[in-house]
């Protein structure tokens, strides 16, 4: 049992010190404590009126303070925009470890937690598709900015109807794919294909609805983007690798390189340079890694050793 009172010391802010409950600072009155309040009972003075909270001020969404309290960051990412609750498993908030009882009390809430998670079949699918997105992000190594922008897309393609009839994995493909053809990522489109669940065609058609019903705005694509990653892919020099930089450069302000595929166009310029700098690599290996055929980097290699004397 405890022998001594709640709240027995209490903290002085103006003077930084903790002082005793018992004694008023101002007449040495006798003080009591009721409803989180402490004040004295000869001169009426409060002590502490409830207790000091801490955490900063309140913020609103038409404030421009920085909103510290809110939580975690609306997101795209999630069907939900990452607001829905997460029940744990066999720890507490504290980390300790549940009881038997508790943790089938808990699965029985996460069970019909489940149920009334989705409150659509389109929220269901919404859902299934940004899980998709966050699946080839990871494996095509893109930053979270791109898995928010996709998402973004997939939901905005789901908001203008164009899901029904149609696979959501391929849409889920087609938004990545999309976005790495409207930003700095440069990503093949069989280096999309690789990592979904639905064939090359299906994603080729889902990116060609995005792009014509969402007028994406997709820019050129400059060949020289995709250099670093196929000499890295096929092991070449870095000065072999600038020289290839410096040859598709020149090629795309001549306006050579405007208007082909810009991963063929530069597996040429790669072997452009890799030919005049005596190092060795097969047109198949480069081709492969491309994702273009050897046809194509063989006629863009002749073209470029055709006309690069007039860049």
């Amino acid at each position: 049992m405890a022998t001594t009172e709640h709240f027995e010391r209490t903290f002085d802010e103006e003077s930084g010190r903790t002082i005793q409950t018992t004694e008023c600072p101002e007449c040495d009155g006798r003080l009591i404590t009721d409803g989180g309040e402490t004040r004295c009972t000869d001169c009426g003075l409060v002590v502490e009126g409830c207790r000091v909270d801490r955490r900063g001020p309140r913020t609103f969404a038409e404030d421009d303070t920085n909103r510290k309290r809110t939580g975690a960051p609306i997101t795209e990412a999630r069907h939900d925009r990452g607001l829905s609750t997460e029940i744990g498993y066999k720890f507490d908030g504290n980390g300790n470890a549940l009881s038997g009882q508790k943790r089938r009390h808990l699965a029985r809430l996460r069970r019909e937690h489940t149920r009334a998670k989705w409150r659509s079949k389109a929220e269901q699918n919404l859902a299934h598709g940004c899980g998709e997105i966050a699946r080839m992000v990871g494996a095509l190594d893109l930053d979270r900015d791109h898995r928010e922008q996709a998402s973004a897309l997939f939901r905005s393609a789901q908001d203008e109807g164009l899901l029904p009839g149609r696979s959501i994995e391929a849409f889920a493909a087609a938004s990545i794919y999309a976005v790495c053809r409207c930003t700095d990522a440069t990503r093949t489109r069989g280096e999309v294909v690789s990592v979904a669940q639905v064939d090359r065609d299906r994603v080729i058609t889902a990116y060609d609805v995005l792009n014509e019903q969402l007028n994406l705005p997709t820019p050129p694509q400059r060949p020289r983007e995709y250099i670093p990653a196929l000499a890295s892919a096929m092991d070449v020099p870095p000065e072999t690798e600038g020289v290839a930089r410096s040859l598709a450069e020149r090629a795309w302000e001549a306006g050579a390189g405007v208007g082909v595929h810009p991963a063929g166009f530069a597996a040429g310029c790669l072997e452009v340079a890799c030919r005049d700098d005596g190092v060795e690599i097969t047109q198949i290996a480069l081709a492969e890694v491309a994702d273009v055929t050897p046809v194509t980097v063989r006629g863009h290699r002749d073209r470029i050793e055709t006309a690069r004397s007039g860049w």
